[in-house]
């Protein structure tokens, strides 16, 4: 089950360019805008027609659409070393699953901080949803019947990356760049592999991980 798990995942890096092209094209953004990552809200409009907005609309439900994962973006105009922390949120779900999982309650918060900002809603272009961005397929194989029920998205997303964690024997850096790049990344560059984005996503999520462990 778990070699099962490890090579359904791997969901970040693929066809980036041409999802963000696609997107920038269809909601008329300038490339510049792009570049950034920018969340897109997808919601219903009164007469039924789906729009896309880059602010949420007023008293309507929306989905947040992402690129990327929060902390994936290359050119991301975050101050990692100061960005406020989320120090509340999902408090009895995330300490439920590091329990469960033999996790460290901050490095999953700081994952769920890296993936989702903690938004429930986020979604990516990939199809990752949630706090920690569970692929549909790979959320059904962790048990996960719906993927936007908090506890379950953590559930999940904490059991994939004790998973992670075991097969690279607690290294925490090259379990992170599985998380984003896929463990068939890191098993063929036998290491962290050469992807900007995944490097600094590994560079953010341990930042963040060592606030949260100061700051809980």
């Amino acid at each position: 089950m778990l070699n099962k798990l490890i090579s359904k995942w791997g969901h970040k890096l693929k066809l980036q360019a041409a999802k963000a092209l696609t997107l920038s094209v269809f909601l008329m953004l300038p490339p510049a805008v792009v570049a950034e990552n920018p969340p897109v809200h997808r919601y219903r409009q009164a007469n039924g027609i789906i729009a896309f907005s880059d602010r949420a609309p007023k008293n309507r439900p929306y989905q947040l659409l992402r690129f990327d994962c929060f902390a994936c973006s290359v050119q991301s105009a975050v101050l990692w070393h100061n960005t406020p922390l989320f120090l509340q949120k999902y408090q009895q779900e995330i300490t439920s699953a590091a329990k469960q999982h033999q996790l460290d309650p901050a490095l999953l918060r700081a994952v769920i901080h890296a993936e989702s900002a903690f938004d429930a809603k986020a979604l990516s272009k990939s199809g990752a949803a949630g706090l920690m961005q569970l692929m549909p397929e790979t959320a059904t194989d962790l048990g996960v019947t719906n993927v936007w029920h908090q506890q379950q998205n953590i559930q999940g997303g904490a059991a994939y990356l004790s998973s992670l964690l075991k097969r690279y024997k607690g290294n925490i850096k090259l379990a992170m760049a599985a998380y984003n790049a896929g463990p068939g990344a890191v098993d063929k560059h036998q290491g962290i592999p050469p992807y900007t984005e995944t490097q600094l996503y590994v560079e953010r999520v341990v930042l963040l991980w060592s606030r949260y462990q100061k700051a809980i």
